[in-house]
Protein backbone atom coordinates (compact mmCIF):
# COMPACT_ATOMS: atom_id res chain seq x y z
CA UNK A 1 0.00 0.00 0.00
CA UNK A 2 1.40 3.07 -0.99
CA UNK A 3 2.57 5.89 1.86
CA UNK A 4 3.01 9.68 1.70
CA UNK A 5 5.38 11.59 3.70
CA UNK A 6 4.32 15.58 4.43
CA UNK A 7 7.10 18.26 4.62
CA UNK A 8 6.76 21.22 5.79
CA UNK A 9 9.90 23.41 5.46
CA UNK A 10 12.07 20.34 4.56
CA UNK A 11 10.88 19.28 7.68
CA UNK A 12 8.76 15.79 8.54
CA UNK A 13 5.26 16.80 9.67
CA UNK A 14 3.06 14.24 8.64
CA UNK A 15 1.93 10.89 6.31
CA UNK A 16 -0.83 9.82 4.68
CA UNK A 17 -1.98 7.19 3.05
CA UNK A 18 -3.20 8.62 0.10
CA UNK A 19 -2.86 12.09 -2.06
CA UNK A 20 -6.32 13.70 -0.99
CA UNK A 21 -5.36 12.99 2.79
CA UNK A 22 -2.32 14.32 2.41
CA UNK A 23 -3.81 17.75 0.61
CA UNK A 24 -6.38 17.32 3.53
CA UNK A 25 -3.69 17.37 6.40
CA UNK A 26 -1.56 20.40 4.65
CA UNK A 27 -4.87 22.27 6.18
CA UNK A 28 -3.85 22.80 9.76
CA UNK A 29 -0.64 24.22 8.72
CA UNK A 30 -1.28 27.00 6.68
CA UNK A 31 -0.02 30.65 8.73
CA UNK A 32 -3.07 32.54 9.66
CA UNK A 33 -3.71 35.32 7.44
CA UNK A 34 -2.11 34.12 4.61
CA UNK A 35 -3.29 32.42 0.77
CA UNK A 36 -2.44 28.57 -0.37
CA UNK A 37 -0.95 31.07 -3.37
CA UNK A 38 1.07 33.17 -1.20
CA UNK A 39 2.58 29.79 0.21
CA UNK A 40 3.56 28.24 -2.20
CA UNK A 41 4.62 31.08 -4.33
CA UNK A 42 7.43 32.46 -1.53
CA UNK A 43 9.61 29.10 -0.89
CA UNK A 44 9.70 29.59 2.98
CA UNK A 45 7.34 27.03 3.79
CA UNK A 46 7.96 24.57 0.44
CA UNK A 47 4.67 22.31 0.80
CA UNK A 48 5.77 18.84 -0.21
CA UNK A 49 4.84 14.98 -0.68
CA UNK A 50 6.77 12.17 -0.94
CA UNK A 51 5.10 9.15 -2.34
CA UNK A 52 6.89 5.69 -1.63
CA UNK A 53 5.64 2.18 -2.26
CA UNK A 54 4.84 1.29 1.26
CA UNK A 55 5.45 2.40 4.52
CA UNK A 56 8.77 -0.24 4.79
CA UNK A 57 9.93 1.34 2.14
CA UNK A 58 10.08 4.68 4.00
CA UNK A 59 11.06 2.98 7.02
CA UNK A 60 13.83 1.16 4.94
CA UNK A 61 14.85 4.56 3.54
CA UNK A 62 14.23 3.56 -0.17
CA UNK A 63 13.79 6.21 -2.20
CA UNK A 64 10.95 8.23 -3.01
CA UNK A 65 8.84 7.36 -5.77
CA UNK A 66 7.49 10.42 -6.64
CA UNK A 67 7.87 13.98 -5.01
CA UNK A 68 5.20 16.53 -5.18
CA UNK A 69 5.06 20.44 -4.76
CA UNK A 70 1.13 20.80 -4.47
CA UNK A 71 -0.12 23.82 -6.38
CA UNK A 72 -1.84 26.28 -4.44
CA UNK A 73 -5.63 25.02 -6.73
CA UNK A 74 -4.50 21.78 -5.21
CA UNK A 75 -4.27 22.55 -1.47
CA UNK A 76 -7.27 24.97 -1.73
CA UNK A 77 -9.26 22.54 -2.72
CA UNK A 78 -9.02 20.92 0.74
CA UNK A 79 -9.59 23.89 2.81
CA UNK A 80 -12.49 23.61 5.09
CA UNK A 81 -15.51 25.44 4.49
CA UNK A 82 -15.82 27.55 6.77
CA UNK A 83 -12.40 28.44 6.53
CA UNK A 84 -11.89 30.01 3.33
CA UNK A 85 -8.72 31.84 2.08
CA UNK A 86 -8.47 35.12 3.45
CA UNK A 87 -9.24 38.60 1.54
CA UNK A 88 -6.15 39.75 -0.25
CA UNK A 89 -6.05 43.38 -1.18
CA UNK A 90 -4.41 43.99 -4.48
Amino acid sequence: MTFYELLWQGENCGDAADLDEALANFQEMRPEGMTWQEVCDGGQFSPTICRYRSFEAFLDNEDALETMEPSAEMLQRFAPADDPEPDVEA
